[in-house]
């Protein structure tokens, strides 16, 4: 592996790529795994759902891949064709080169995964970072984004600091700070064994982005005129839920929000309610 490997080690990387094709297996939904090519390197997806519906594509988060999704996806797919991409540079199965948030790089991958799948136009969903994929996308390329889904975005208010300080504090500390940044991050959350494993080995084995993502302007938000639904948990140690919120209403004018009074940065197997939010904007078609 190179200094700028995003892995620790190949035995670690090849740890942490088995134990996420044995949680594929068990995907809920009938699905198709593709491999796009894209000018940083082949993007894997995993296609399942109605394929007559409207597409979905789902990014997920920092320091994940499209696992998320897997108490979400059997929802999504009974009106959704649903798409979850692996974004480049994370542990998933995608390219292992990561490219900068600075500047097209996340808009022109996203554009030619997009290409790939003979998208021309989408429903985009997203968390954490995958959210602000979605943002900045949605912002650049808006005739390509029927709707947006923003869970829990990085990009629109900055990152507690105390919280940053702490979570590199504890990624210093080996498998004990790891534990506690578990714990720390995602408050509340159920572990299955599988999940437990994975967190362990990315936490282990490979490096994460470090730093956060441009935060967008005023007028770049504006800029988000078709349908957006925000969810978030008000207990998110990491973004400030109520900030980002009050931002968003404040320049996105078709905008629904809905905030989940119990849970953190981990909110997940949401997808009956934020069908039910989509309807309830009009978003999808009957």
């Amino acid at each position: 592996m190179t200094e700028k490997s995003i892995y620790k080690s190949a035995a670690g990387q090849t740890e942490i790529v088995t134990l996420y094709n044995q949680v594929l297996t068990q995907w809920p939904l009938p699905a198709t795994h593709l491999h796009i090519p894209t000018r940083y390197g082949d993007t894997f997806v995993i296609a399942s759902g109605n394929t007559t519906g409207p597409p979905l594509v789902l990014l997920h988060g920092s320091g994940s891949n499209s696992a998320t999704w897997m108490g979400d996806v059997a929802e999504y797919g009974k009106q959704f064709h649903v798409y979850a991409a692996d974004i480049p540079g994370e542990p998933g199965n995608s390219a292992v080169e990561r490219f900068s948030w600075d500047g097209p790089a996340f808009n022109e991958w996203l554009g030619d995964v997009l290409d790939g799948l003979g998208l021309a136009q989408v429903i985009l969903g997203g968390m954490s970072l995958g959210g602000w994929a979605v943002i900045n996308f949605a912002i650049e390329r808006p005739e390509r984004v029927a709707q947006a889904i923003l869970i829990v975005p990085s990009g629109v208010h900055p990152p507690r600091t105390a919280a940053m300080i702490r979570i590199i504090f504890y990624a210093l500390l080996g498998e004990w700070g790891q534990a506690r940044m578990k714990r720390y991050l995602f408050k509340g959350m159920e572990f299955t064994e599988e999940l437990d494993r994975f967190l362990t080995l990315v936490g282990r084995h490979f490096n994460y982005r470090m730093g956060s993502p441009p935060i967008f302007t005023d007028e770049q938000l504006q800029r988000l005129t078709m349908p957006v639904v925000f969810l978030a948990g008000k207990h998110d140690v990491l973004l400030d839920t109520l900030k980002t919120a009050a931002r968003l209403q404040q320049w996105v004018p078709n905008l629904t929000v809905k905030i989940y009074e119990d849970e953190g940065h981990a909110t997940i197997n949401k997808a009956a309610e934020v069908v039910a939010l989509l309807e309830e904007n009009a978003v999808i078609q009957h």
